[in-house]
């Protein structure tokens, strides 16, 4: 239900004198004077257009100027009371006795300055971060199931993308790279290379852009041969511990080239309390740890995967990941990541975890976040283009019910064409 109103000015022009007592609307005064003011040469109805009704409806104005009516104020003559006289409802409208209501709510959101002054959830370009897929050619590659995302070339892409982010306001990004099949294996070894692409883009942005909020992905699934995030037993078991041995030297490099915030998404058991004294021994004490702390087994993270050619080569991911049936389980989550020392908690996926979102928010004091996935996204940009819905206001509704859910900071593919949108700006 949104109200617009707008009003067309006709033309101005100076008059010497205004005589006060034959303004319409007004009442007339026995004392007559003349004020030197503007007047307009023509008045033009104020015009409301309501959207729930989706037609324009006249309201008289007495189509005095503010110098018009202070003058007239100043004379002692004021405006007549509005007229009790109610619009008419169309022919066939039952006639009753108005309910005996002592609370209507609607009261409260009969105008937009009403319904704005009463909102209890705001989203703004600050909440917003905005996940990049890097790679290491020099051109930037589209990615078919995420239309409008792309593996971006990490010297010149990547560059762009944040500079046009930042534009909108969103100052906080984080890195998902494409790494070449040579330079993956079984242990991810290249995961804590200080010269691989996650290191050197990171270098390069801060150079660039030293103020930028900067994230990293810690887990090995990019940079291993099986596509798994942790190390794979010969018998297909996930090694918890030797996992977390290789997370931390892959945190350490990432806190090392400059990362602000390292999050460790592969759900291994004791990873958070691993990496903190990891980082710790090494000096980084100022480096945040954003853990995937209820990251659910989830058939939304399809396009990613594409975008990352990072598919299990075998099995699914269940053994680490959470179970979608499961919600108390998330509270052993994230006692566990609390005591461990997190920073932020983090729920994979969000749109259809919102209750998740709302759970940690209840049970934690520490920042919540919420990773709208490539499946949401794609889903949202498919439904647009099929002209099935309105891509920008599901976009924006999506984001805001995310917050309402308690999320502090939303991770969204979205995040620079909905900044773009709450700047007031036209969005790509």
């Amino acid at each position: 239900m949104v109200t617009m109103s707008s009003v067309a000015l006709g033309d101005v022009r100076i008059v010497r004198s205004v005589d006060v007592q034959s303004y319409v609307g007004l009442k007339p005064s026995t004392a007559r004077k003349s004020v030197s003011l503007l007047r307009r040469t023509e008045t033009r109805p104020l015009m409301i257009v309501r959207a729930s009704k989706e037609r324009e409806i006249s309201v008289k104005s007495s189509g005095l100027s503010i110098e018009e009516c202070e003058a007239a104020a100043v004379a002692g003559n004021f405006p007549d009371s509005p007229s009790p006289r109610r619009p008419l409802a169309p022919r066939g409208t039952p006639n009753v006795k108005p309910l005996p209501l002592s609370r209507r709510p609607r009261r409260n959101r009969k105008s937009p300055t009403l319904r704005d002054a009463f909102q209890e959830t705001n989203l703004s370009p600050s909440n917003l971060v905005l996940p990049l897929f890097i790679h290491e050619g020099e051109e930037d590659v589209p990615i078919g199931a995420m239309p409008g995302c792309y593996r971006l070339g990490w010297r010149h892409g990547l560059l762009e993308e944040v500079y046009k982010a930042r534009d909108v306001g969103v100052n906080s990004i984080v890195l998902f790279p494409k790494i070449p099949d040579a330079l993956k294996s079984q242990t991810g070894d290249e995961a804590f290379n200080d010269n691989g692409l996650v290191p050197r883009a990171i270098r390069l942005l801060k150079d660039k852009y030293p103020d930028i909020v900067i994230y990293t992905d810690v887990a090995l699934d990019p940079y291993s041969s099986d596509g798994h995030d942790g190390i794979v037993r010969e018998d297909g078991a996930i090694m918890n511990d030797e996992t977390v041995h290789q997370l931390c030297k892959q945190a350490v490099s990432q806190a090392s080239a400059g990362a602000d915030v390292v999050s460790p998404s592969d759900m291994m058991d004791g990873r958070v309390s691993a990496i903190r004294a990891a980082l710790d021994a090494e000096g980084f004490q100022e480096v945040s740890i954003m853990s995937y702390t209820a990251k659910y087994a989830s058939s939304f993270y399809g396009p990613f995967r594409e975008a990352l050619d990072s598919n299990p080569r075998f099995g699914d991911k269940k053994t680490y990941q959470m179970n979608p049936a499961n919600y108390r389980e998330a509270l052993v989550e994230t006692e566990a990541d609390e005591a461990e020392g997190a920073d932020i908690l983090l729920v994979k996926p969000a749109m259809p975890y919102l209750d998740v979102i709302r759970l940690l928010r209840d049970n934690s004091a520490l920042p919540i976040a919420a990773y709208q996935v490539s499946g949401e996204y794609s889903m949202i940009k498919a439904g647009g283009t099929l002209k099935m819905v309105d891509e920008e206001k599901v976009m924006m509704e999506s984001l805001l019910c995310i917050r309402r859910a308690g999320a502090d900071i939303i991770l969204t593919y979205s995040a620079r064409q909905a900044a773009s949108l709450l700047c007031g700006m036209k969005s790509e």
